[in-house]
């Protein structure tokens, strides 16, 4: 196979995996200098203590210690470590990402959490056979465009709704979702399976976003012509159930393309730029370029245009509201980190002054 970079590792598995010629050229430098039977490769999956890389030598185990280096996604080189056994391979070089869809970890701690690297499209996933939130889609649409990646979004579960209802839901999402592709998709009937299968094209990732039994496995296993992710029975009173897929992971479409599953989110802290929410809501921005004042808050100031479309009924007052809300929390969660992120500093710096003192010690 011609290309317009060579390599010495087979370009065909890294162009099935989604690597273009940048990024072969990229690999091209890593392995310049490393060392024997290093591989290349793509982050597929990511476990406590190590990581599937699918690599130019197939599927191998990475070890890694303490929190992962990388996420599902992401480029890198792993280094063969023949000291901790045969076939062992350690984390070597991990290429610049280009897009990274990335949240607050769960729990108390406030950090980041990356949940998919380098992809180019993000796919929404929302079910039709529930009661649509205006505000968790205005969330996850954030948390996508902040990727840096292009966002779509995909209403699934359409057999199981009458016509009125899916009306109704693409009326409710219109008024969130601007100039974006809106897809309606049954894996059951295949309706709209066509739309979405152009978009997982060769050379290029999707990654698939919603809550737990949105549907995003099941568009995977339909996708790739079998049951390769494990789909959670979900319980037709609430909408609610255990979904099995509890971790993230990458895999490459029989036609093309990789699509990255993601596990259902429950909670969605806000990680993100300001710049990610206000492409969330274009609306709001654009209407504020209008406003008599450059740093109006849109409270009471006078000639303040989102308030005016507001009193108009040309905006609604809970979209505004959503969108100070995400910018709080935004601004909360960036705040936080900062005086945890100087606490830990804090607290490196008395222990290097302890441990000078200990070796001063006569």
């Amino acid at each position: 196979m011609s290309s317009a970079v060579d390599i010495p590792e087979p370009e065909t598995v890294l162009r099935a995996l989604g690597a273009d010629d940048d990024i072969l050229s990229a690999f091209v430098t890593a392995l310049a200098d490393a060392p024997p039977g290093t591989v290349a490769g793509r982050v597929g999956r990511v476990d406590r203590g190590r990581f599937q890389l699918l690599s130019t030598a197939g599927g191998i185990p990475v070890t890694t210690s303490g929190v992962s280096a990388v996420c599902v996604g992401d480029w890198c080189t792993a280094t063969p470590t023949p000291d901790r056994g045969v076939d062992s391979y350690a984390l070597g070089d991990v290429l610049p990402r280009r897009t990274a869809l990335v949240r607050q970890s769960s729990g108390s701690r406030v950090e980041s959490q990356a949940l998919a690297a380098n992809m180019d499209i993000v796919m929404v996933v929302v079910p039709l056979d529930r009661p649509i939130s205006r505000r968790q889609i205005e969330r996850f649409l954030a948390l996508a465009w902040d990727s840096g990646a292009q966002p779509v979004l995909v209403l699934t579960k359409v057999d199981l709704v009458d016509q009125g209802t899916v009306t109704g839901a693409v009326a409710e999402i219109a008024a969130v979702s601007g100039d974006l592709s809106v897809l309606l998709v049954s894996v059951v009937t295949g309706s709209g399976m066509s739309e979405v299968g152009a978009l997982v094209s060769a050379g290029h990732t999707v990654a698939l976003l919603g809550t737990s039994g949105s549907g995003k496995s099941s568009l995977v296993n339909a996708l790739m012509g079998s049951d390769v992710v494990q789909t959670g029975e979900v319980r037709q009173a609430d909408s609610k159930g255990r979904h099995t897929t509890t971790w993230r992971e990458l895999v490459v479409v029989p036609t093309g393309g990789a699509l990255i599953d993601t596990p259902g989110l429950r909670e969605l802290g806000m990680w993100v730029d300001e710049e990610g929410i206000d492409a969330a809501f274009t609306d709001i921005t654009d209407l504020a370029g209008q406003c008599r004042f450059n740093d109006c808050a849109h409270l009471s100031e006078p000639g303040c245009a989102v308030l005016a479309a507001i009193a108009a009924g040309e905006l609604a007052a809970d979209r505004l509201e959503s969108y100070r809300k995400l910018l709080g929390e935004a601004a909360f969660a960036a705040e936080k980190n900062d005086y945890r992120l100087a606490k830990e500093a804090q607290k490196l710096g008395k222990q290097r002054i302890l441990e000078g003192r200990r070796k001063s010690r006569p």
